[in-house]
């Protein structure tokens, strides 16, 4: 035995401890979807009410508590997405392949994109016009190729899909921008942030801040920043945005009429940038503690989540509005918070019916993720 070479301990302990670090690091993206796409539905929750009624309600305990949710867990945790998905894309060798990488994509993400905005057309328009749903209807040709490719404006039903739009466009663009330089990249990240800052953007982009995000993605996978913001304390990754979150509640109720638009644009990009930070440090906690299997089960139905929230929130929201009352009324506040609950639920039913009855069918509107 003494002639015998004993392994180094790194040998030994280093593999299995990187292996079950990328497994809790792929943990952590699959929950960030999970929160986040979540958090979208607190955008679109049912109301009852038109924009001068909301307008009315400012100020408010339920309306701050809306503003609040909205903020929180919604269009602050959405910029993690497009994050993530430039941070996948740039650790990806298929993106090579421009034109199979393109019709991947074109499978994945346009084409539900297209799918369930005829959908929404369908149903929700069809309920407007037979029902007397307030919703919006088909008034010209144009409108309704509008509203399904989302080509010149943002759709009047299902308002998250310009999401898809742009994340599909940065697609195309990927094997292009993962060959660039880092400068280069930070150049188009400053260029997009711009964009975003004094409203420019569409018709090309409809949120150049999905550009921003996307980008910086593939920054963040060459320089590892996802590895250094784990070392950083959690009070120090939750304190900007927790500051900066308190900046945008001064804004919304003090400075809600204010003429410094980009100031305003300003701070909400920074708030969204701040967020990304949180929102990766709280998905990367989750993927280590007991939640951890719940939240991964949920996981392959959050983008048919995505995708059919807003037409369920549409025909759906006044039926269980008519036990909680609109917004304003004294249980509104409990359905307000239990929404993303609800149509996740009503997702999942569907997903697993969708599954056994018509697979094909459950691939296309998933993206092939059930």
């Amino acid at each position: 035995m003494s002639g015998i070479e004993p392994w180094p301990l790194q040998d030994i302990f280093v593999p299995e401890t990187i292996a079950d670090h990328e497994a809790q690091r792929s943990d952590a993206i699959a929950i960030a979807r999970v929160i986040c796409i979540l958090g979208v539905v607190y955008v679109h929750a049912w109301t009852g009410l038109n924009g001068a009624a909301l307008d009315a309600l400012r100020g408010t305990a339920q309306e701050n508590l809306r503003w609040l949710l909205m903020e929180l867990f919604g269009r602050s945790a959405v910029p993690l997405l497009g994050l993530i998905s430039g941070w996948l894309v740039a650790g990806s060798s298929g993106v090579r392949n421009w034109s199979g990488h393109v019709r991947r994509k074109a499978r994945t993400i346009l084409l539900p994109m297209i799918l369930w905005n005829g959908i929404a057309i369908l149903l929700v328009s069809g309920a407007a016009l037979t029902l007397g749903l307030s919703a919006p209807v088909p008034k010209t040709i144009w409108w309704v190729i509008d509203e399904m490719l989302v080509v010149t404006r943002n759709p009047h039903i299902n308002v998250q899909m310009p999401f898809l739009r742009d994340l599909f466009l940065c697609m195309v663009a990927a094997p292009l921008l993962v060959r660039m330089p880092g400068w280069a990249l930070a150049c188009i990240a400053l260029v997009a942030a711009a964009c975003h800052v004094t409203g420019l953007g569409p018709p090309v982009l409809m949120r150049a801040s999905i550009l921003f995000f996307f980008t910086l993605g593939i920054l963040a996978r060459r320089g590892a920043w996802e590895e250094r913001i784990l070392r950083w304390p959690l009070v120090l990754a939750l304190l900007p945005f927790t500051l900066l979150m308190g900046a945008q509640l001064y804004r919304a109720i003090m400075l809600a009429d204010s003429d410094a638009v980009l100031a305003l644009r300003g701070l909400d990009l920074a708030a969204r940038l701040a967020a990304v930070i949180a929102f990766w440090r709280i998905a990367w906690i989750l993927a280590g503690g007991r939640a951890r299997l719940l939240l991964l089960r949920i996981e392959p139905y959050v983008f048919l989540l995505f995708c059919a929230h807003l037409v369920l929130i549409w025909l759906g929201g006044p039926l269980l509005g008519k036990l909680t009352g609109r917004m304003g009324s004294p249980l509104y506040p409990i359905y307000l918070i239990l929404q993303p609950l609800l149509v996740l639920g009503v997702v999942i039913i569907l997903g697993r019916l969708l599954s056994r009855v018509a697979p094909r069918a459950a691939a296309l509107l998933s993206g092939g993720r059930l």
